[in-house]
Formats: structure tokens, C-alpha cells, sequence
């Protein structure tokens, strides 16, 4: 099994098991391996590469991990790494971006997806749905969904 250190800086960590695991089929191998990147923490510095993708405000990024503005500002000055399920969801957000980039052939298609009302998912936005793993699951389908032409 791979070992992921978690003081890289220009090559993401974030990206690298999205690359080499696929978005969809896990070997027992890749699982452990995120399981492993998770239990060791996400730092700051890489959560912040994700961030930047995104056209979200350090409050909305709060509130998808479920801690306060002042908490994510803290890690943030003291570059701190996030607990095993912050780290999850972190990861679990950095797969659908890229699972969303593909589908869309474009991080800027993905976006507008992402923020526009949709009535497959009840009217609601899909970025809405973020701060819960079962909420990003229903994205990753959906964009499975989308990638197949069946459009509810």
C-alpha cells in the first residue's frame, strides 16, 4: 500500500488519490490508502488548494465540515491538520470535483452545475447538498447519471 505524506505543498496530496484511484471503482488497496490519508489529517495548506477551486466563502467551507468560521480561521494561522472525519469529507468533496470536471469536461461547466437549482435533486442546488457524505454520494450519482444521458 502507498504512503501518502502530508507535508507536500505544490503537488496536492488532495489530488493524488483522486488520480490514482478513480473516482468509482476502489481496489481494497485504494480504499485503505484514503483511509490511512483521513486518519492522519488533512492540513490546512492542501485543504486550501481545494478551497480555491471552488467559488465558496471560508463560512460556506465551514459550514459543509461542520465547525465554526472561527475554527477553520485558526487552523488556518496555526496551518492545523483537520480531524479523520473533516479530513473525509475533504476528500470525498476533492473526488466529486474531479469526477464533476470530467463528467463536464470542465472545472467552470462543473461550477455552473453545481450552483444552479435542479430538479433531478428536488429543486434544490447541488452545492447545498455538501455538508453531508450522504449528500455527496446523491452528486457522485448523479453526475454517473448525467455521464450516461439519464436525466430525470
Amino acid at each position: 500500500m502507498k504512503k501518502y505524506k502530508t507535508s507536500e505543498t505544490s503537488a496536492s496530496i488532495v489530488q493524488e488519490p483522486a488520480m490514482v484511484y478513480g473516482y468509482q471503482n476502489y481496489d481494497d488497496a485504494g480504499v485503505f490508502g484514503l483511509i490511512d490519508l483521513a486518519k492522519k489529517g488533512i492540513s490546512f495548506k492542501i485543504f486550501d488548494n481545494l478551497a480555491k477551486k471552488f467559488p465558496f466563502t471560508m463560512q460556506d467551507w465551514a459550514d459543509f465540515l461542520h465547525i465554526s468560521g472561527k475554527t477553520l480561521s485558526r487552523y488556518q494561522k496555526e496551518d492545523k491538520s483537520f480531524d479523520v472525519l473533516q479530513s473525509e469529507k475533504i476528500l470525498q468533496i476533492e473526488m466529486l470535483y474531479k469526477r464533476g470536471e470530467e463528467v463536464f469536461s470542465s472545472a467552470d461547466n462543473f461550477m455552473i452545475w453545481l450552483q444552479a437549482e435542479n430538479v433531478a435533486l428536488g429543486r434544490t442546488k447541488p452545492q447545498d447538498l455538501l455538508g453531508s457524505s450522504f449528500g455527496i454520494s446523491l452528486l457522485m450519482d448523479e453526475l454517473t447519471r448525467i455521464e450516461h444521458g439519464v436525466l430525470a
